[in-house]
C-alpha cells in the first residue's frame, strides 16, 4: 500500500423509486436528465444517488450539505488519484489519501488489513467518514474496511469508472475475494451519499469503460427493454463519452438497483436477479486467478452463458439472444476462454454465494426486460453453456 501526498440535486422527471417493482423508465428529453437525485431507504436510514455534471468539484460542499463533515479519510488507487487528485485537495482535510493497488488483485484481506493499519495511525473514531474515490474494488475495499472497523464507520462512494457508477456503488456490499471464490467475504453496510460524476469517464482506458457497458446491458435485460434499445443503438455516442447521453443511462441503471436494493436489502429474493451473468462471471475470475477479465467482462460473457442456456430450455426467444449477442460483439472483443476448462468452472461455481442449502439460484432471462431464478438448472446445461462461450 502507498500513502499518497498530496443543494440537494432533484431529478426533472421526478424520479420515484418503488419499493417492490421495477417502474418503467421516465420518458424525458435527454437534456432535462443533467442531474438525477435518487434516494435510496434501507433498514436504518436512506441515502441519497447523486448523478450530474461538476459534482466532482463539488465534493466538500455537498459533504458539508449532507452533514458528513467530522474527519474524513480518503481512499483512492494512484491512476485515479493522480487524476483526479489535485481537484479534491478540500475533502482531504490536510492529510493524504490511503492509497490501496490497482486492480482485482488487490480486493484481499492484506489490502484490508493495511487500510486498517492507515485507521489506527490517522486516530479515526466511529464519527469518522471514509470517502471512496475509485473503481469497484476500491469502493468495495474501503466500503468493507469501513463497515467491521469500530463496527462501523460512514462511507461515501464516489466511483470514477462506469461499472461502479452504474452497479458497485449502489446497495451497500462490500468485501473481498479469496483465492477460492470472489467476494466470499463481505458486508451489506450502506454508504451515507454516491456521487455519480459522468465527465469522469474520459479518463478512463476504453476497456475499462467498455467493461462497465456489460452491467449497464444487464440492467436492460433484466427491467428494460428502452433501456437495452437505447443503449445498443447509442454505443457510438457512449464510446465517444457524451456526457449528455451517459449522464441519464446513469441515471437509469442507478434507478432500477435502487427499486430492486430497496425491495430485497441482503439478497434473500428479488436482488438476486443482479446477479444475471455473475455465477458464470465470477467462476470465470477466480479460474483465471483474476487475472485475465476486466469484471464486467466475464459477466458479459456470463451473460451470454445463461441467455443461451435459457434460450436451449425454450424460455429466452431466439430473436432476444441474437439482439443481445450483437450488442456485445458490437462493443469489441472479449478474451479468450478456450483454454479455460468446463469443470474447473463447474467447481467454482459450486463455490458461488449463491449456492444455499447445496442449491444453485440461477438468473435466466425470459425476454429482454424480464428474468426468474431458477433452482433446477443441471450440470449438463450449465456446460453445455460453458461450452457455447468457448471454454473446454
Amino acid at each position: 500500500m502507498e500513502w499518497g501526498n498530496g443543494a440537494m440535486l432533484q431529478s426533472h422527471c421526478g424520479i420515484a423509486p418503488l419499493p417492490h417493482s421495477i417502474a418503467p423508465l421516465p420518458h424525458c428529453p435527454i437534456a432535462s436528465l443533467q442531474m438525477t437525485h435518487i434516494d435510496v431507504t434501507h433498514a436504518t436510514g436512506r441515502y441519497p444517488v447523486l448523478v450530474g455534471s461538476g459534482l466532482l468539484a463539488r465534493l466538500d460542499a455537498l459533504l458539508a450539505e449532507h452533514r458528513l463533515v467530522s474527519d474524513t479519510i480518503v481512499i483512492s488507487c494512484p491512476p485515479v488519484w493522480r487524476a483526479h487528485g489535485p481537484a479534491l485537495g478540500p475533502v482531504l482535510g490536510g492529510y493524504p489519501p490511503l492509497l490501496i493497488p490497482d486492480g482485482e488483485r488487490a480486493k484481499a484481506l492484506p489490502t484490508v488489513a493495511k487500510l486498517y493499519e492507515g485507521f489506527v495511525s490517522r486516530k479515526a473514531e466511529r464519527s469518522t467518514v471514509v470517502v471512496a474515490i475509485g473503481g469497484g474494488v476500491v469502493g468495495d475495499v474501503a466500503g468493507f474496511a469501513a463497515a467491521t472497523y469500530l463496527r462501523g464507520l460512514r462511507v461515501v462512494q464516489v466511483p470514477t469508472t462506469l461499472l461502479a457508477q452504474v452497479d458497485s456503488a449502489i446497495g451497500g456490499k462490500t468485501g473481498v475475494n479469496l483465492a477460492a471464490g470472489k467476494n466470499l467475504v463481505g458486508a451489506f453496510h450502506a454508504p451515507s451519499l454516491v456521487v455519480c460524476e459522468p465527465a469522469v469517464l474520459a479518463t478512463l482506458p476504453r476497456r475499462e469503460f467498455r467493461a462497465g457497458l456489460y452491467e449497464a446491458i444487464k440492467y436492460g435485460v433484466i427491467a428494460s427493454r428502452p433501456l437495452f434499445d437505447q443503449l445498443a443503438g447509442s454505443l457510438t455516442a457512449i464510446f465517444a463519452r457524451d456526457v449528455s447521453v451517459l449522464t441519464p443511462l446513469i441515471g437509469d441503471c442507478c434507478r432500477i438497483k435502487a427499486d430492486v436494493v430497496m425491495a430485497d436489502e441482503h439478497e434473500q429474493g428479488r436482488r438476486r436477479i443482479l446477479n444475471f451473468g455473475h455465477t458464470v462471471g465470477h467462476a470465470l475470475e477466480a479460474i483465471s486467478k483474476y487475472r485475465r477479465f476486466r469484471h464486467g467482462e466475464a459477466v458479459g460473457l456470463g451473460m451470454l452463458a445463461a441467455a443461451t442456456l435459457s434460450q436451449a430450455r425454450g424460455e429466452f426467444p431466439q430473436d432476444d439472444l441474437e439482439a443481445l449477442r450483437t450488442v456485445i460483439a458490437n462493443m469489441g472483443p472479449l478474451p479468450a476462454t478456450n483454454d479455460l476448462k468446463v469443470s474447473e468452472a463447474l467447481d467454482a461455481i459450486l463455490l458461488d454465494k449463491k449456492v444455499a442449502a447445496g442449491t444453485l439460484h440461477f438468473v435466466l432471462p425470459t425476454h429482454i426486460g424480464g428474468t426468474r431464478i431458477a433452482t433446477d438448472v443441471t450440470r449438463k446445461e450449465l456446460t453445455a453453456a460453458l461450452t457455447s462461450i468457448g471454454l473446454r
